[in-house]
């Protein structure tokens, strides 16, 4: 599946009904056309596919190929409107070139299967919904961007199904490794497919940036290297996913369209490495691919296909209030690897490579607990932090501006 033709549905917001016919209108370009634009403005241009190359190809023939496929995975970065928007139309694209769709979403673990069954049973509003996930807590990202996709699959009785496993499960094995994880107590889970080496490099440079002291890290050392331990923990969570994706599309027989973080799926690494394990050999990467993503990585590799997007609009609304942080996942807290000149984490003296451990009295598990927890921040309130430095632990504040920059 490597040379997938891709180009999809170019559709505004809202604008479902115009899927079909924008299919039909794009499917008119040229070849010659569509190689003139990718030349004139550089990598992906909005509202192109193109393939993992980057060369822009026809939105029809990809369309019809991975509509037969057996699982199609739509990668996303969580906090990022347009990738939601691009989800939602691909999904529609797809389902209506085959409605035997069934949808996978990452965000919610197995054990709240029975209330995404209610809601697709339009037993369940929004508002309660939200509460009998326990959203906020769960995910922590902004429901508007996922509601819109639950309401395209309960609008056509599209199954949709819990992908994850427990928090804990994961950062347990980041801590203590797999194999100290009684097996009654792994949701099931079984032994994964030893990862690439490539997705080990990958995994072991994204820790090293968020803790330098753990670059050095011997890649064949014992399983008490924290690196071998992080690989390890996302190694039980791809394989995790992969799994319930490999059921829907055995149980059912659909094709299995999953919601998820790219990190996931990029490169066909993480679930599809797991996937092919299991049997399901021919899994479809597709990525959303930002107007400022570096092109160099347009390996041939990173996904089957990729859409160009556009930069997205300022809202009218005051802009949500920002620490200024990269953030990345680590076996306790939440990682820091980059801090913004002049924002609210280099006045409170936050530094890269700090690990964020609690925040306003919670917990951290992950970056989208710290994403929640800010998000809720009024404009001039201060945000106690508790943070690791150097193996010992501090307290900061964080001081957010009367207007949230």
């Amino acid at each position: 599946m490597r040379s997938l033709p891709a180009r999809l549905l170019s559709v505004r917001p809202g604008g479902l009904r115009t899927i079909l016919p924008a299919a039909v209108a794009l499917a008119l370009c040229t070849a010659g056309a569509l190689a003139q634009e990718v030349q004139r403005t550089g990598c992906v241009p909005p509202g192109i596919w193109a393939d993992g190359t980057g060369a822009a190809v026809e939105p029809v023939p990809l369309l019809r190929r991975i509509a037969d496929s057996p699982v199609v995975l739509l990668g996303e970065q969580h906090d990022r409107p347009d990738h939601h928007r691009w989800q939602l139309h691909t999904l529609a694209g797809l389902h209506a070139l085959n409605p035997d769709v069934a949808v996978g979403l990452e965000m919610l673990p197995r054990r709240l299967q029975p209330v995404l069954d209610r809601w697709v049973a339009g037993d369940l509003t929004e508002e309660e919904f939200l509460q009998q996930t326990d959203w906020r807590t769960v995910w922590g990202f902004d429901p508007q961007f996922y509601l819109p996709i639950l309401q395209f699959a309960r609008l056509h009785r599209l199954p949709v199904v819990a992908l994850n496993v427990e928090r804990s499960l994961i950062s347990r094995t980041a801590r203590n490794g797999w194999s100290a994880v009684p097996e009654a107590e792994r949701e099931g889970v079984g032994t994964p497919a030893a990862p690439s080496a490539d997705y080990r490099a990958r995994l072991r440079e994204a820790l090293a940036a968020h803790d330098r002291s753990e670059s050095q890290a011997d890649p064949a050392s014992s399983a008490g290297d924290p690196s071998t331990r992080f690989i390890e923990a996302q190694t039980v969570w791809d394989r995790a996913m992969a799994e319930k994706i490999a059921e829907t599309r055995r149980v059912t027989g659909r094709l299995v369209v999953g919601i998820l973080g790219e990190g996931h799926a990029a490169h066909r690494d993480g679930i599809p490495h797991q996937l092919a394990d299991l049997g399901v050999a021919d899994s479809v990467v597709l990525l959303p691919w930002d107007a400022d993503r570096d092109c160099g990585e347009l390996d041939g590799r990173i996904a089957d296909a990729v859409f160009g997007l556009g930069v997205e609009p300022r809202e009218n609304a005051p802009p949500p209030p920002k620490l200024g942080v990269q953030l990345g996942p680590a076996p306790d807290g939440v990682a820091v690897s980059t801090v913004s000149d002049g924002s609210v984490a280099a006045a409170a003296g936050i530094r890269a490579g700090d690990r964020i451990l609690n925040a306003a009295g919670s917990s951290l598990r992950a970056p989208a607990d710290l994403v929640a927890i800010i998000r809720r921040q009024a404009p001039g309130t201060w945000l106690p932090l508790t943070i690791r430095r150097d193996g010992a632990e501090q307290e900061l504040v964080a001081k957010f501006p009367v207007q949230a920059r």
